[in-house]
């Protein structure tokens, strides 16, 4: 019961931030006053509001208590850079954790982009991976990688965990361009679970098609973007 009445607190006080009831560098109720006016444990209220501060909504300082914060740091994973590039100029830690492949397979039905029929009639490479910052879950990602011409692929260890290097070291395929489709939708219980995020929870999702350095010859990607804590964008020159 405490765990429902937790994230009814959480979600109550994120909206409110959100429509601007509380404005930025103000000072939310204090832990007993909110114990006391939503009739839970101090316990309950505390974990509302270490949820709030993880995501960046909070800043708790020593002395004052939550103060609110819109400023959230902005990682710019909407860029055609590959992952570890688009935040390698900054100081966040990246890491990834690949959940599966690279493994030759058939395309999946119903795909995302139409193909052109010598991609399908030569299979695809699927690699499924699970992109973190700072230990955080903020990117689940399925890449698809025509077979063509890619010999040995599926026994290569990724270069510095990098698909794009890899390409590129060796296969001489630099990424070049990029087609992209974003929008927002709710994740389900697996995308969820993965993101250590809420069933429902308002996610980024974005269709991409990268175009190459190698005539016709592109690769395509479904990408799970986890806003709680980090905002996403990009940055062109």
């Amino acid at each position: 019961m405490e765990r429902f009445k937790y994230k009814a607190l959480h979600n109550l006080l994120k909206s409110r931030i959100i429509k601007g009831d509380y404005k930025e560098g103000e000072l939310l109720p204090s832990e007993n006053d909110l114990s006391s006016t939503h009739g839970i444990t101090r316990a309950t209220v505390r974990q509302a509001l270490q949820k709030m501060e993880k995501e960046g909504y909070i800043v708790k300082q020593r002395g004052k208590g939550s103060i609110v914060n819109l400023k959230k740091k902005r990682l710019g994973l909407l860029s055609f850079k590959g992952f570890s590039e688009a935040i390698s100029h900054t100081d966040e830690q990246v890491s990834s954790k690949i959940l599966e492949g690279p493994i030759l397979q058939p395309w999946p039905q119903d795909f995302f982009y139409p193909l052109a029929e010598e991609e399908l009639s030569r299979g695809v490479y699927y690699l499924y991976r699970l992109r973190y910052v700072n230990q955080q879950p903020v990117m689940l990602e399925h890449t698809y990688i025509p077979d063509l011409e890619l010999t040995g692929f599926g026994d290569l260890s990724l270069v510095n965990g990098s698909l794009f290097s890899t390409l590129a070291l060796h296969y001489q395929i630099e990424i070049t361009s990029m087609d992209q489709e974003v929008r927002a939708v709710k994740a389900n219980d697996v995308i969820a679970g993965h993101l250590h995020i809420d069933i429902r929870e308002p996610i980024l999702h974005a269709h991409r098609k990268y175009g190459t350095s190698k005539d016709g010859y592109f690769i395509y990607s479904s990408l799970f973007f986890n806003t709680e804590t980090y905002a996403i964008g990009s940055h062109f020159q």
